[in-house]
């Protein structure tokens, strides 16, 4: 048995047609939608409605962690183009969800990262892709749980949930043989990203269920440049898989 795993696609349509190649299922771990390209500035939602200086400086602020400016100058922004945000904003995540959804192969199994909009999933996903949120699946032979978004932040981004009802979603997997998240457990090397230089928000409630439960496996993204991609916590490989939207490639488990 074979399954690939991805996560933070962020636009990677191509890729995505072909990453269930060679395996029996593919998992999504979320983060379909791109907003902006933190590595190439020209690449999103936000330079489209706004022009690739304005990406330029927002990236600039964001990573200085000058929110505040950051949030003025969105809004300064939103003013001078004198449209509907959330119109906007979803017309471009409706585009994007279209040719994302239509390039899962069958089966494909997803939860939603923080950048996704959930609401907006039941309209696109079709026959063969199922998605889940604080539940479990069995996928041959094995039980996987799934914990979609993220913790809230500064960033604001569009699914972003209380630390509480965070762990009550882990809490209702129980015991799985694999623990699939799209943001890491709140371990130093799995949370800071070595190009943004600053930590992701992690979740306690996912390491203390990896240690009191002890998955085979922990799978997640968020993280798209982490200190360790992979590490063991206790009897638990712990797998950063948020590198698809630059590298095109799947991970890979098998047994």
């Amino acid at each position: 048995m074979r399954v690939n795993v991805v996560s933070d696609v962020h636009g990677n349509a191509k890729d995505l047609a072909m990453a269930g190649d060679g395996a029996d299922a593919l998992i999504c771990l979320g983060d379909l939608v791109l907003f902006l390209d933190y590595a190439d500035h020209s690449r999103g939602i936000f330079p489209d409605l706004f022009g690739v200086d304005n990406a330029h400086l927002i990236v600039e602020l964001r990573t200085a962690r000058r929110f505040d400016e950051a949030r003025e100058l969105g809004r300064r922004l939103w003013s001078e183009l004198k449209m509907d945000r959330e119109s906007a904003i979803e017309s471009a995540v409706r585009r994007q969800y279209a040719e994302m959804f239509a390039a899962f192969p069958t089966p494909t199994y997803a939860t939603y990262g923080n950048v996704d909009i959930p609401s907006l999933w039941p309209e696109y996903a079709r026959p063969g892709t199922t998605v889940l949120d604080g539940e479990r699946i069995e996928i041959g032979g094995r039980v996987f749980g799934f914990v979609g978004g993220g913790l809230r932040t500064e960033m604001r981004t569009p699914y972003e949930i209380s630390d509480e009802e965070y762990a009550a979603k882990i809490e209702a997997l129980g015991e799985v043989d694999v623990l699939c998240s799209h943001i890491p457990p709140e371990v130093p090397e799995l949370t800071y990203d070595t190009v943004a230089r600053r930590f992701e928000r992690g979740s306690h409630a996912l390491l203390d269920a990896i240690r009191r439960t002890r998955p085979a496996y922990a799978l997640f993204g968020h993280v798209h440049q982490p200190l360790a991609r992979r590490m063991r916590i206790g009897a638990t490989e712990c797998v950063n898989v948020g590198h698809f939207a630059s590298t095109g490639r799947p991970w890979a488990l098998e047994w």
